[in-house]
């Protein structure tokens, strides 16, 4: 195993019963080559002592909290660990991961849950080997949900929460920023801008980002009212703590409501709805929501839009008035 200069980059050359291997350092400088040399040879000693799929798992959680505490999906891997955690990554086959989504389904898990504790299994198993042996299989996606609040549906479900006051503070802003439930469930008051009217959101987790939404007089009236009241750093409270989530109050509030099929991620796919039907432009829709591209905006809320294929509608429009007339024209002259 050495170091090679290879199309302007240093990289790490060695060879195996497969044949040559190369993996580039990402640098042309010789002295920053060998210092990454060092780490890639410490994090190769890290990964050749880790065996299980339960040890990979387990080490990738605990790399992804040190960059970023609270971003580790536990709650996926606890559902899956039994079945996967003393395999290797060779062992991991698309027939296990079949025998397990119909054992899953069996019990009554949803596909939604089922893919998501397959891909945290494959994100760590990618983590410690970009190459890994290990063939995961998922069910399909399963088809958006497109159940959303009318406006009257929508007061309806504040009303029967404002006995609650963070449970309705959640709801308000939840309607007025698109955010997700995480995302307001963490927002501290630090990054409240009440005098600038713009709320940071922060980071979100993996590929999730999060906007930097304004604050409408609606969200404005709310949070003033709240921000008297507080008592912790955080802007979704209850007995002077953070609150950890808020699904069973809010299903308590959509009973009280009379509201079915509705989650707090209902909210914001129906902002979003809102803004579409309001002829919003996609790409401000696409900044609100914190949409890494337009083109997600777009495949999701387009045809919420009143102008939606309007203009492919009008290009195909008949004029048949034309028509009747060369019909009356040719009887004439007969």
């Amino acid at each position: 195993m050495r170091l090679v200069y290879f199309r302007g980059k240093w990289c790490v050359y060695w060879r195996d019963e497969s044949g040559p291997r190369r993996v580039s350092l990402g640098t042309s400088d010789k002295a920053e080559a060998e210092r990454r040399y060092l780490d890639w040879q410490s994090d190769q000693r890290r990964s050749e002592s880790l065996t299980t799929v339960g040890q990979i798992v387990e080490a990738y959680f605990k790399d992804r909290e040190a960059r970023k505490p609270g971003s580790a999906r536990r709650h996926a891997w606890k559902g899956a660990r039994e079945t996967f955690g003393d395999l290797l990554p060779r062992h991991v086959t698309r027939d296990i991961c079949r025998t397990y989504t119909e054992r899953c389904r069996k019990a009554g898990r949803s596909d939604a849950t089922i893919r998501d504790r397959l891909s945290t299994i494959a994100a760590a198993l990618r983590w410690h080997d970009p190459a890994t042996p290990a063939v995961i299989e998922m069910p399909p996606p399963p088809p958006p949900r497109d159940r959303r609040l009318s406006r009257e549906e929508a007061v309806r479900l504040i009303e029967a929460a404002r006995p609650t006051p963070h449970l309705h503070l959640f709801i308000v802003l939840a309607l007025t920023t698109a955010a997700r439930k995480t995302a307001l469930l963490e927002l501290t008051w630090d990054r409240v801008d009440l005098d600038r009217g713009r709320l940071d959101l922060g980071e979100g987790d993996g590929n999730k980002r999060r906007a930097r939404p304004p604050i409408n007089e609606s969200a404005r009236f709310a949070l003033v009212a709240a921000r008297q009241a507080a008592t912790t750093d955080y802007v979704i409270e209850y007995a002077g703590r953070q609150v950890g989530d808020i699904k069973k109050g809010f299903a308590r509030a959509c009973e009280r409501a009379g509201l079915q099929g509705v989650s707090p991620h209902t909210l914001r796919h129906t902002a979003a709805v809102w803004m579409a039907e309001a002829a919003v432009p996609m790409s401000e829709i696409s900044q609100y929501m914190g949409h890494t591209t337009t083109a997600v905006t777009e495949r999701v809320y387009a045809r919420y839009s009143p102008d939606y294929l309007r203009r492919a509608a009008s290009a195909l429009e008949i004029d048949t008035g034309s028509l009747v007339q060369k019909r009356t024209t040719r009887r004439k002259a007969k």
